[in-house]
């Protein structure tokens, strides 16, 4: 083999199968829209615990995905090939939010939008989605669920807590009851009239009632 086949192998001459502008024109793109997911995202995000690092990474899954179709729409042969070895991939890590998986496949798409030339697409794509997550995510449920815990001595404090509850509630429904010797344990969840909590304090004070807790709830913890 001679310099002059080295140079002539196919392996060089897919070094400019994608512009330099064309790469650079795609990959500030990607950042571009995946700052756009990051910021809906940091303000859609209603979960316990914000992990800076998932936003970081839709920045990056968005320009990697646009590197990907890059070079698989220079390269037939090479797209089978990366087909093959991205099936190998396994992903261990557990999605807690439902919504962090429209993000995650939000991203993929706009990189692949980008890389595939539709920009117009991915640009107004992407702020039509945007505004729409943030129009639906952000909307605050006035009748938020509650759930109240009370501790009482009988059925005669039972019957009070929960004739009181009727009363400064919007709705109450019993979830679980535990009874025990001299001690009963309701769980309850109740719509809030107003924002008010005092009622909490009224239940306490009844008499039989040992105590008497409030926590928010929205199907999947409770805090």
């Amino acid at each position: 083999m001679t310099f002059n086949d080295i140079f002539k192998s196919s392996f060089l001459t897919n070094v400019n199968a994608v512009s330099v502008l064309d790469m650079a024109l795609a990959l500030v793109l990607a950042f571009g829209v995946g700052v756009f997911i990051f910021f809906i995202y940091k303000k859609t995000y209603a979960g316990v615990m914000y992990s800076s690092s998932f936003g970081v990474t839709l920045v990056a899954l968005t320009m990697i995905t646009t590197l990907v179709i890059l070079a698989v729409t220079s390269n037939i042969v090479l797209s089978l090939g990366m087909v093959g070895a991205l099936s190998i991939v396994r992903f261990r890590t557990a999605i807690k939010e439902p919504l962090d998986i429209a993000f995650l496949f939000w991203a993929i798409a706009a990189g692949i939008v980008l890389a595939a030339g539709l920009i117009p697409l991915a640009v107004f794509g992407s702020v039509f989605i945007g505004l729409i997550i943030l129009i639906f995510a952000n909307r605050k449920d006035m009748t938020h669920p509650f759930i109240v815990v009370i501790d009482c001595d009988g059925h005669d404090s039972e019957t009070r807590a929960l004739k009181l509850l009727k009363q400064r509630t919007v709705r109450c429904a019993v979830k679980s009851k535990t009874a025990r010797e001299g001690a009963v344990e309701l769980n309850a969840e109740v719509r809030l009239k107003d924002g008010n909590t005092d009622f909490v304090n009224e239940l306490a004070a009844l008499e039989g009632v040992s105590s008497a807790v409030l926590v928010s709830y929205n199907g999947d913890y409770m805090g």
